[in-house]
C-alpha cells in the first residue's frame, strides 16, 4: 500500500496536481505494480521560504538516507 508524498513550492494549479497525481501512480504501477486502489497521494505546499528553512534543510537534505534523488540546486 504506497503512500506517496509530494512536497512543492505553492502555486501548482488544482488540475496540474491531479495530473501528477495520475501519472505518478501510473510510473510506480509500471515499475511495482497493484491496483489504483493501492495508492494514496499528498501533496503540501510551502512558500519559498518554508522551502528554504523547513524542507531543504530538514526534508530534503536532513534525510539523506531516504533520498534517492537529490536536487541540483542548494540553498
Amino acid at each position: 500500500m504506497p503512500h506517496i508524498q509530494i512536497k512543492m513550492i505553492e502555486g501548482k494549479t488544482e488540475e496540474q496536481k491531479q495530473k501528477l497525481t495520475q501519472e505518478i501512480i501510473k510510473a510506480a504501477q509500471n515499475v511495482i505494480g497493484l491496483g489504483d486502489d493501492s495508492y494514496s497521494v499528498s501533496i503540501e505546499d510551502f512558500t519559498a521560504s518554508e522551502w528554504k528553512e523547513d524542507v531543504y534543510p530538514n526534508e530534503i537534505m536532513g534525510k539523506k538516507d531516504t533520498l534517492y534523488k537529490s536536487p541540483g540546486y542548494k540553498m
